[in-house]
């Protein structure tokens, strides 16, 4: 008996599923098909009942996890401000550059598990990566079109989110890069783009300096 068309997608779909979340912690050259089935719960030769080639599964799990990046961030945009948060752009930084999100690789932002790989991978998977990329930066330039304070002069709210979006990535990439080998560096980069990222957006609920947090740390656990 064959495989209903249903069970066909659902095999699929556990495929793409568990392929976005080791490319995610190990990247796309990390990952093998053999280990990619195994973790989806099928054997190899199965692999290629739904996909051309490993290049075609990694522009399909581009195109979904960016997707469903921008779907959230949309979720997470139109949510009620809070009166002691009335600053949408600084609430999106404070999430962003948390140490929940820092340490939750497997459901953080897609743009930044992905950028590593992104320059390497096919013309198909960059191109999906490139279109999730303008669709975030659409959003981030809506908060900022909306907001006249969040404008610096002479940028246009597609470039304020553009500089803005990018040192927030850059940061989270970076902290993840030595949370493994340095917490307290890794802390120390969060917190300090973090900091400069909310004084850029006029937030000032709360202070940047690394030496303060480690200092309340310190006398807490004491």
């Amino acid at each position: 008996m064959g495989v209903s068309k249903r069970q066909t997608a659902k095999n699929k779909q556990a495929i793409v599923t568990a392929a976005a979340r080791l490319f995610r912690e190990r990247g796309v050259d990390g990952v093998g098909l053999n280990e990619l089935m195994r973790e989806a719960g099928f054997t190899q030769g199965g692999f290629y009942n739904h996909f051309d080639s490993k290049d075609s599964l990694v522009a399909e799990v581009v195109a979904t996890a960016v997707t469903g990046a921008n779907a959230r961030l949309c979720e997470a945009i139109g949510k009620p401000l809070e009166a002691y948060n009335p600053n949408r752009f600084a609430r999106q930084i404070k999430n962003y550059l948390s140490t929940d999100n820092r340490n939750d690789i497997e459901k953080s932002c897609a743009i930044a598990c992905l950028a590593p790989d992104a320059r390497r991978m096919s013309e198909e998977a960059q191109a999906a990566y490139a279109q999730g990329l303008h669709a975030t930066l659409g959003q981030l330039s809506s908060i900022i079109e909306s907001d006249p304070t969040l404008r610096a002069a002479q940028e246009s709210p597609r470039e304020r989110a553009i500089a803005l979006y990018a040192q927030m990535v850059g940061a989270l990439v970076l902290s993840r890069a030595v949370m493994s080998a340095d917490r307290t560096l890794s802390d120390e980069i969060l917190f300090a783009a973090r900091g400069d990222l909310l004084r850029a957006v006029g937030d000032q609920t709360e202070g940047s300096s690394f030496g303060r947090r480690q200092a309340r740390s310190k006398t807490q656990q004491s």
